[in-house]
């Protein structure tokens, strides 16, 4: 698989409707024919992080794809809302797409990433919507501290000192976090993610993830009533750092299928509520 720098890369700047600009790359070039995948990283990360550029070159030989930083990260302006408003930010990314001449469109994010696109697929009007959204170790709700992992992002979120290592890290928080986090708390993944269907969804979540658990996943494909797939890997640790290039290509395949590009079986390792065992 060639590496992402030997794909043609073409910077965007994005504005959303809440008029914050974004950067990314777009990167036309690719193997064969498929739907543009918007990928979305999770918190703290950016598009030139190593992890993030292995899902990237995982992905460029296979579709077009347009990565930007989500708000408050890397190189975008704006402040991280963490999940809220980075709705608008996927939003700005798949109409891009659509403008580039892409007649179908994937989204595909990662930890809060995969919150993001859940979010804006259920709350995105009809002519809005990806034609299919993948979330890769999606939070199913917020305020999760199970984990020390989740208790140290809550730290970085909430305390001065945290926040000063949050901007080490490269991630810029709304000033409301200071005062407490949300005035208003937005809709969780689980609360909208019936609103998903018809749009395929894919669900997909590792056994060894150490910020939280695959029963979010399986949560959410409860809330979606059954509607589109879960794949629980075994093995996988969490977001992009779990997402292995055989992973990728998998989802990928996944994508073609369900976009209308290839026909036959893709398969994960399935997790069934009914037996609890991976298939």
């Amino acid at each position: 698989m060639p590496p992402s720098d030997e794909v043609p890369v073409c910077p965007v700047t994005l504005t959303t409707s809440d008029g914050v600009r974004l950067r990314g790359d777009y990167r036309p070039a690719a193997a064969r024919s498929g739907p543009l995948v918007v990928l979305c990283h999770g918190f703290t990360q950016r598009r030139t992080q190593r992890a993030i550029r292995r899902v990237q070159d995982a992905l460029a030989g296979d579709v077009p794809l347009l990565t930007m930083d989500l708000r408050g990260h890397g190189r975008s302006a704006g402040r991280c809302t963490l999940g809220d408003e980075e709705v608008l930010d996927v939003a700005a990314a798949v109409a891009e797409g659509r403008r580039l001449g892409h007649d179908r469109v994937v989204t595909l994010g990662l930890s809060m990433g995969g919150a993001v696109v859940l979010r804006h697929a259920a709350l995105a009007g009809a002519g809005d919507r990806p034609d299919a959204v993948v979330a890769v170790s999606s939070p199913s709700r917020w305020w999760i501290r199970d984990t020390p992992a989740m208790r140290r992002v809550h730290w970085i979120v909430e305390q001065p000192h945290g926040r000063l290592v949050g901007r080490v890290l490269g991630v810029r928080l709304a000033g409301h976090w200071y005062d407490g986090g949300w005035a208003v708390v937005p809709i969780s993944p689980v609360e909208v993610v019936h609103r998903v269907a018809p749009t395929p969804l894919l669900l997909v979540h590792g056994d060894d993830d150490h910020y939280f658990g695959p029963e979010h996943a399986a949560a959410l494909h409860r809330a979606a009533g059954g509607h589109g797939e879960l794949w629980i890997e075994h093995d996988m640790a969490h977001g992009a750092t779990g997402t292995s290039p055989a992973l990728v290509h998998r989802i990928v395949g996944w994508a073609l299928q369900v976009t209308g590009n290839i026909t036959g079986n893709i398969t994960g390792n399935i997790t069934t509520e009914q037996d609890g065992e991976a298939a």
